[in-house]
């Protein structure tokens, strides 16, 4: 009698496996807290009961796992002032750093377990997400948006949180020696709080710049390989230290005038949140004990 043959597990199965065995080490690591969250989550549907833009609760369910084990074990994550967040729309603007974009989804941790209400924060991810193969598929699915004005109106109109980081790829990839000094913020995230009657919450992240220094960026070659940046760390990679991170939350910060005003009139309010946001940076630099510890 011949054996039966041995059958290997198609690529399905072993997906299906994966995002099981992801979902169990979210609920292990949040516990009651992350069911009672989960379920308490305001999510909005159109007419065929789907998120518009594709965000699926399974697979924000499976990215979990291993950002919950990040926020909890690896940055080991505090959070102050997320009371102060409101409910409804607003925007989220945040300082940025560290190669890769680990602070947004600290954030997004922090105000999916730690914001009352509970909330799904729609990050803002730059046009070339896209052309990424499988990693364009996966932001989406897991609640992030490409940055198109039309995209972030249509959020805030259905009374969404976004967030934006106005510093882009500059903050992003910005060298070591020039750590929590703000890059130049871009004006949209101000026409669209103007357009919208969104409050801006300015937040300030200590620790990322830390999690994966950048000793130089050779532009040259990045511009070579259409990369917005190419820098080089001391792990060469961009694998991310476990500095210790702090988010903080700031007042909910209100603007009158229009959408379409000027640059030099939307700049002015540009610059009331940079300032704030810095300053917020050099409170939290001088209250952090330790890097790592």
């Amino acid at each position: 009698m011949n054996p039966a043959p041995l059958r290997l597990p198609g690529p399905t199965e072993i997906g299906d496996a994966l995002r099981r065995r992801l979902q169990e080490l979210a609920f292990r690591l949040g516990g009651d807290r992350l069911r009672e969250r989960l379920a308490a989550l305001r999510v909005h549907t159109n007419e065929f009961g789907q998120d518009p833009f594709g965000m699926d609760l399974d697979y924000v369910t499976t990215a979990l796992g291993p950002l919950l084990w990040l926020y909890q074990q690896y940055f080991r994550v505090q959070v102050r002032g997320i009371e102060k967040v409101p409910p409804g729309r607003c925007l989220l603007v945040s300082n940025h750093s560290g190669q890769l974009p680990l602070d947004g989804a600290m954030i997004a941790v922090a105000m999916l377990m730690y914001a009352e209400p509970p909330r799904a924060v729609r990050s803002m991810v730059e046009r070339w997400v896209p052309t990424l193969p499988f990693v364009s598929t996966f932001f989406a699915r897991a609640g992030q948006v490409v940055g198109t004005p039309e995209n972030c109106i249509r959020l805030l109109e259905s009374e969404e949180c976004i967030l934006v980081f106005p510093e882009g790829t500059r903050g992003l990839n910005k060298v070591f020696a020039r750590r929590y000094q703000l890059a130049e913020f871009g004006q949209g995230f101000m026409r669209l709080a103007l357009a919208t009657s969104s409050p801006v919450v300015p937040v300030a992240v200590i620790g990322a710049e830390e999690q994966a220094p950048a000793l130089v960026n050779l532009e040259p070659i990045a511009r070579l390989l259409r990369m917005p940046a190419l820098p080089i760390t001391p792990t060469i990679l961009p694998i991310p230290l476990p500095s210790r991170y702090t988010i903080y939350f700031g007042e909910p910060m209100r603007f009158e005038g229009h959408p379409n005003d000027e640059d030099r009139l939307i700049e002015e309010k540009v610059q009331a949140v940079r300032s704030t946001i810095q300053s917020m940076v050099k409170v939290g630099l001088e209250e952090r004990k330790s890097i790592f510890f």
